[in-house]
């Protein structure tokens, strides 16, 4: 929760003052005219509204997808779990992201939000691939430091906490539903 307070608090203030900006009106003596300066930073505040989206939709997905891979590989396969739930959670990024910032104001036709938004995410998949060995080198320079023994139980005792975290929730929400 506090990585996604982490990530609003400073775009939710970039967008009041971004909107704010945008109702007063141009001096007589300035060069630009509020058609264009709304213009511009119109196109921002689309802009942050999908990265805001983008954001909130993709980590969610990310942790989630994560966790059933750890569940079915049975902690085998890190490269599996960080690029497979990243490969997910980025196409979702991508594609909302352009389709709020782009596709929905009209600045872009569908062909070319799905071409556009295929491309960014051919790079971030690219990225995600070629980040795995320095995944594979952090993880065994915590193994080295902490010992293998020492990292694999802490792992165990993260996902525990997880497991029992989303379990309470889940009763919590479940106890609403009679409510």
């Amino acid at each position: 929760m506090l990585q996604v307070g982490l990530f609003i608090t400073p775009v939710a203030y970039a967008f009041a003052v971004i909107f704010l900006t945008m109702q007063v009106p141009a001096s007589t003596i300035s060069p630009v005219q509020d058609d264009a300066f709304r213009s511009v930073l119109g196109q921002s505040l689309w802009i942050i509204v999908g990265s805001m989206v983008a954001f909130l939709v993709s980590q969610m997905v990310d942790v989630v997808v994560f966790w059933m891979l750890r569940r079915r590989t049975g902690g085998r396969f890190l490269w599996m779990r960080a690029t497979g739930s990243t490969a997910v959670s980025q196409l979702i990024d991508t594609f909302v992201v352009m389709g709020i910032g782009f596709w929905l104001p009209g600045k872009l036709t569908t062909a070319d939000y799905i071409r556009v938004s295929a491309s960014n995410y051919t790079y971030k998949f690219a990225i995600a691939l070629a980040t795995t060995p320095l995944l594979y080198l952090i993880h065994a320079a915590v193994d080295k430091y902490l010992g293998k023994a020492e990292a694999h139980h802490l792992v165990e005792e993260a996902v525990e906490a997880e497991v029992e975290r989303t379990e309470e929730k889940a009763l919590e929400e479940a106890l609403k539903g009679k409510g």
